[in-house]
């Protein structure tokens, strides 16, 4: 068990802060920052891409966070302490009584406390993580989990009813304790709690609204550091400090309100950066060498990971990659050292195995995994009956719109090591959403690709979040894999509460997937690092914020004097 004791300062239930300080100002201490998409929903449960897990991480908070700057593991936010059951599989937390619901009134410019946060609260967003009607990216995630969550999730929509939630093993002991029961002895849980899918939600008014109607700028229940005050759809977000978070809970920085533009274009975000209209923005990739050579935008930047994989996915029901060998042949004809240098103007590390350094369970980054191996790579292809690839048959590989070149360089790569033609690598670019549909396991075999591109970003620090949730026959499984018995080490591991043997186990998982006689589901490609730029008048912990969850606004501190020299204010 883990106990951490916090002073708390007594709110009332009811009762109101206006924001006549704020206003009084010529300008509250702003933050100005952009998003590269539409945010597409402020409702924790159905949080899924980057943009949306930003804003939920500073509207809500979690029973648990990571702090930025930690290492790595989840610390106390609502929960104040927690323990678990010997058998690992019943944990406790007692919560916060100190954190209010707020919500913002244009009308009269004040943020009105609503109630207390409660352990009903916590576990009714439990319970909701598993309801089908949602549609949550996060939902097999819990239903893998919690225990009675898999049969609700798997319940027909239409059958689905409030009394339905009971079946989820989770209740609120009283008001301020939480009891989640697990479906086996996850020693990874309490990091899996800091998801957006698992912050609490307001559950008297969630459950008597529709998500739409809660979950607008204008209705929104929220509790966490900021408070939501405008949401112009494809323009621009604003959010105001929460003056009711206990200052014990809030980060150390100064920024009172925040605005982001939702601006797509990468050079427009960079030019409006230089211009001085943005706090942080990005670098791209074409400018990389001039900007660190310059003297005066060199200090402004900072590389930052973000710990996510590139990765090329087989189609395990489709010839050739249906045999072993060909995957194996194509993974080690690959130099992924050249495809960082070239294809990401040196912005990652090369990856030989799927986990990457950080994670627990990972092994050391230059173990387990075959890499690139042209001589390997020929006797495998051999092996699948394509000796010089010859009567190797034409293949369809599937990338993000823009990035043709990751296929012309494996294209490259395999003409120059295998002896394939070039030009029966067939490259089909997509849009996000219609390549995820290619690829879904339920799609026709003749209408999937071949070979894809993906990109797998964590969401907790733990091998599992790889070789589990992504590579798995139990996961999504996009590939479809056949089950093997790597599988019955990954359910192994996930559930061994020695730290010692879960490392072993996750090594031998490696291995089995990708050394010399493994299974090589997909292609590891590299480990992603890349630049941002931050202001001189900007300060915060840029370098590890965010790796896990959302970023943290209150967080960052602004020089303000500064920053308005600089934007001509």
């Amino acid at each position: 068990a883990h106990a951490h004791v916090f002073a708390h300062a007594h709110v009332p239930h009811h009762s109101t802060v206006t924001l006549v300080s704020v206003r009084a100002q010529a300008e509250p201490v702003t933050y100005y920052t952009a998003a590269d998409a539409p945010l597409a929903d402020l409702d924790p449960q159905q949080a899924a891409d980057e943009v949306a897990v930003n804003v939920v991480e500073n509207l809500f908070l979690g029973l648990t966070d990571f702090t930025p700057g930690g290492v790595g593991a989840a610390g106390p936010e609502l929960a104040t302490a927690w323990s678990v059951s010997d058998d690992g599989l019943v944990w406790t937390f007692s919560l916060r009584d100190d954190v209010p619901w707020v919500r913002y009134d244009a009308a009269s410019g004040e943020i009105e406390v609503v109630r207390l946060v409660t352990a009903a609260d916590a576990a009714y967003a439990f319970q909701r993580a598993c309801d089908p009607r949602l549609g949550s990216f996060y939902s097999p995630l819990a239903a893998q989990l919690i225990a009675g969550c898999g049969v609700l999730f798997a319940t027909d929509q239409a059958d689905v009813t409030r009394d339905a939630y009971d079946m989820v093993g989770v209740r609120a002991l009283d008001d301020l304790t939480l009891e989640v029961t697990l479906q086996f002895p996850a020693p990874y849980f309490l990091s899996i709690t800091a998801l957006p899918i698992f912050r609490p939600v307001p559950a008297d008014i969630v459950a008597a609204d529709s998500a739409s109607e809660w979950g607008s700028a204008e209705t929104l229940v929220s509790n966490g550091p900021f408070v939501i005050t405008e949401w112009t759809r494809e323009v621009r977000q604003i959010y105001l400090r929460n003056p009711y978070l206990p200052d014990d809970v809030r980060g150390p920085g100064n920024v009172e309100r925040v605005i982001v533009a939702e601006v797509r274009d990468m050079g427009t975000r960079f030019a409006l950066y230089r211009l001085n209209q943005l706090d942080d923005g990005p670098l791209p990739p074409a400018d990389i060498e001039r900007v660190v050579e310059d003297p005066l935008y060199a200090p402004q930047v900072v590389q930052t990971s973000d710990l996510s994989v590139n990765y090329f996915g087989f189609a395990h029901d489709k010839p050739p990659f249906d045999d072993v060998h060909a995957r194996r042949a194509f993974s080690a004809a690959l130099d992924r050292g050249a495809f960082v240098a070239d294809v990401r103007q040196g912005r990652g590390v090369p990856m030989i195995h799927l986990t990457p350094p950080g994670m627990f369970g990972a092994p050391p980054i230059n173990e387990v995994g075959v890499g690139y191996d042209p001589e390997y790579a020929r006797e495998q292809l051999a092996l699948a009956g394509y000796p010089d690839c010859a009567g190797f048959p034409v293949i369809d590989v599937a990338v993000f719109s823009m990035s043709g070149e990751w296929v012309e360089f494996l294209a490259a790569d395999v003409a120059r090591d295998l002896g394939c033609d070039e030009e029966a690598i067939n490259l089909i670019e997509r849009d996000i959403t219609s390549l995820l549909v290619s690829i879904d396991a339920t799609t026709p075999t003749g209408d999937r690709p071949h070979i894809w591109a993906g990109v797998w970003l964590p969401d907790y620090p733990d091998a599992q979040n790889f070789v589990g949730d992504l590579l798995a026959c139990t996961a999504a499984n996009p590939f479809l894999r056949p089950c093997d018995e790597v599988d019955d080490l990954i359910t192994q591991a996930a559930a061994e509460r020695d730290p010692e043997a879960r490392i072993e186990l996750y090594y031998r998982i490696e291995d089995l997937f990708f050394g010399p006689e493994g299974l090589q589901p997909i292609i590891p490609v590299n480990l992603n690092l890349d630049y941002r730029l931050y202001q001189p008048w900007l300060t915060g912990p840029f370098e590890s914020d965010g790796i896990f969850g959302g970023l943290h606004w209150d967080w960052v501190t602004v020089d303000q004097a500064a920053q308005q020299a600089g934007r001509g204010e």
